[in-house]
């Protein structure tokens, strides 16, 4: 009976692929789902045959979910918008604390003062019938630009419960980024606090679309007497809330469909690009992701990664599905530490910059304890990562004897660890994960999807990959045959990451050309990620498609505009720039102009003047190079993290014969980065010894 069930359902896909389509349709497999039907188990994923005409097995959807892609909560599968999901935990977790902060009135800092989600609840309405009370008409852009505190939680909710639409301002997009932000979204309304007031002004021209400032923080009684412009009215966020109060308005909830936030990204050629994300997208991400962490209401989560920034965004909305409290840092991470002391929280994420920051702390501590500690901690680490790695609990005494001391740095409670922007080092992962112990997980994702494309399952000790894709999408490989990566590769499939499901944008704002760039006809969005499927369904990032890359704070670097500011220099002949998402800065080769050096050297009376291999070995000779690039790169206005942080000088010419420029003498990139190992290699090392 269940051998005719199952082939009866095999006829029901079959036939839904081949016959004929109603008049007026397009025909074709293509537009038929991906064949879930059919798949085979391999590990933390599934595999599947996107299309019957080819027979190949080639799309991969998380082994959690394989025959739905995930787009609700399973247990609430009525939450469909931000506001439905705020709602939902109002109604659960009412009384419970939810935002928290030390700041207090005057500035100075205490213990955390929490308000509950019901308390929460009722600000955000309050905020919302101020915006309406002023004229914010539904489907408006709302700017937030300011950090992380609870009344940008409060604001976010507002924007969602009145069909608003949120998008964040923040300065490391570049000085004009904030402006053309604002013009770009047409905003009538932008939410700062007192020290960004005045850069906000700034911004506003005589055509510019902002009409109400919202200040948050500060003395209400200062409010008059901040800055102005005409025909912008400022008033303070009590102010408006209390307005609000006063005459309540009912909410206007949005549809699933309808356009959350728009997240505006430094994009590759210097002009913001705005992600347009949807409620639905915004659900179906956290509802997917979260399969695989257990959040609960007594969890605390620390805040003090940019809400800017989707990573942060998303891990807010699946601590308010799980009812979890959020405590906010003070504003400044060098005193992180001393939050989460007071804080004690039991989930904190991060990115690999920071991590690598702690692994640096604690294993410079233990070299300089030296003796008896040395030695103590070396072989409680040894111990406690055999047992990890054969599966067993380690034994408690490791941690009553060491590594307690460790975790109290944390707040000594942290049960869960996130890292995501870019790659973690495994032996940093490792590393983490022996020190401190609980669930130490690691994830992939971008903005245009909403967040997470895939992570690390808890149960899974092995680092080096990025886990299987979310339950609410499914990721294909596409051959990438310029760059040697096609899924035939015999050692592991290689190709571009590309990702299909509920999770993908809707596009970005007012770019049509940019849209069709990254979607394809079927769907598919192209991240630029070249990946490699390893053994057990999981998926490691290995290379860039495009010609940009990811530093390790995240941001996108595009090499080519830089090399063309720093080939201006009069030192300087050709340039090849270089980074990678485990260095948060950049590094550059140089090929030197003979004439100009040996020029400076005479005029310094260097015996190398005429030894051009010799004088690019010279330090000072390399410190008058870089501070012309810098001079140079100030007047281009490039932004602080696409400044060479270092410089290697080279007296051989880039070549097409050699390979290393395109007929077009086009730096080849990739090529110039194998060429150059040695001294990119060199280079970084000398910069981690510097900090030292």
């Amino acid at each position: 009976m269940d051998t005719d069930l199952s082939a009866h359902r095999r006829l029901e896909v079959l036939d839904a692929h081949l016959r004929p389509l109603p008049t007026g349709e397009i025909s074709g497999l293509s537009l038929q789902p991906t064949m879930g039907e059919f798949w085979i188990k391999d590990g933390y994923s599934v595999v599947l045959p996107e299309k019957l005409s080819d027979g190949k097995w080639n799309v991969y959807r998380s082994a959690r979910s394989p025959l739905q892609l995930v787009e609700r909560f399973s247990d609430y599968p009525d939450v469909r918008t931000l506001h439905d999901n705020f709602q939902n935990a109002i109604n659960r977790f009412q009384d419970l604390k939810y935002l928290g902060t030390r700041i207090r009135e005057d500035g100075s800092t205490a213990e955390y003062k929490w308000m509950t989600y019901g308390e929460v609840g009722a600000a955000r309405a309050a905020i919302g019938s101020g915006l309406i009370q002023h004229g914010i008409g539904m489907g408006s852009c709302i700017g937030l630009y300011f950090i992380n505190r609870p009344e940008w939680i409060i604001t976010e909710h507002a924007c969602s419960s009145y069909s608003f639409i949120s998008v964040p301002l923040y300065d490391t997009l570049g000085p004009d980024a904030v402006k053309y932000i604002i013009g770009h979204a047409e905003m009538p309304c932008v939410f700062c606090t007192p020290d960004k007031l005045q850069t906000l002004l700034n911004c506003i021209t005589e055509n510019c679309s902002v009409r109400l400032v919202v200040v948050v923080g500060g003395n209400d009684l200062l409010v008059p007497l901040l800055p102005s412009k005409p025909g912008v009215q400022i008033v303070s966020f009590s102010r408006l809330e209390a307005q609000g109060r006063s005459n309540l308005k009912p909410f206007v909830p949005p549809q699933a469909d309808d356009v959350a936030t728009i997240c505006y990204t430094s994009g590759t050629t210097g002009t913001p690009k705005g992600a347009v994300l949807s409620h639905g997208n915004l659900i179906a991400n956290v509802a997917g992701s979260s399969l695989n962490y257990p959040i609960m209401p007594t969890d605390i989560y620390i805040s003090y990664l940019p809400l800017a920034h989707i990573y942060e965004r998303v891990n807010v909305l699946g601590m308010t599905a799980k009812g979890a409290a959020l405590g906010f840092y003070q504003g400044d991470v060098m005193k992180l530490m001393d939050d989460m002391a007071v804080l004690r929280p039991t989930i904190f994420p991060s990115v690999p910059r920071l991590y690598n920051r702690i692994y640096d702390g604690i294993t410079s501590a233990v070299r300089t304890s030296g003796g008896l500690k040395e030695r103590l901690f070396n072989v409680a680490y040894k111990a406690k990562k055999q047992a990890i790695e054969s599966g067993k609990t380690p034994s408690p005494l490791w941690d009553r004897l060491v590594f307690n001391k460790i975790q109290a740095r944390l707040g000594g409670r942290v049960r869960m660890m996130f890292s995501g922007a870019s790659p973690l080092s495994p032996d940093v992962l490792d590393f983490l994960r022996i020190c401190f112990g609980g669930i130490i997980t690691e994830g992939y994702g971008m903005t245009e999807t909403a967040c997470v494309i895939s992570t690390c399952d808890i149960q899974d000790y092995t680092s080096g990959h990025v886990g299987a894709p979310n339950p609410a999408c499914e990721v294909k490989l596409v051959d990438v045959p310029e760059m040697n990566y096609t899924s035939e590769d015999k050692s592991s499939p290689r190709g571009e990451i590309c990702v299909r499901g509920p999770i993908i944008f809707k596009g970005y704002y007012k770019d049509e050309v940019q849209t069709k760039e990254i979607i394809d006809e079927e769907g598919w969005l192209h991240t630029g990620d070249i990946g490699a499927w390893l053994p057990g369904g999981r998926l490691k990032i290995i290379d860039r498609k495009k010609n940009i890359f990811k530093l390790a704070q995240g941001e996108y670097i595009a090499p080519e505009k830089i090399e063309n500011v720093y080939s201006r220099s009069k030192y300087i002949s050709q340039c090849f720039v270089y980074g990678d998402s485990f260095n948060s800065s950049l590094v550059a080769i140089a090929v030197v102009e003979p004439e100009e050096v040996s020029k400076w050297a005479k005029s310094r009376g260097s015996k190398y003047s005429n030894d051009l291999e010799q004088l690019c070995k010279d330090a000072e000779m390399r410190a008058v190079v870089l501070a012309d690039m810098d001079s140079l790169g100030h007047e281009a206005k490039l932004r602080g993290f696409e400044f060479a942080k270092a410089v290697t000088l080279v007296p051989e010419p880039l070549t097409v014969e050699s390979g290393l420029l395109t007929p077009t003498l086009k730096v080849k990139e990739l090529l110039c980065s194998i060429f150059f190992n040695a001294y990119i290699t060199s280079i970084f090392i000398a910069q981690i010894l510097k900090f030292c």
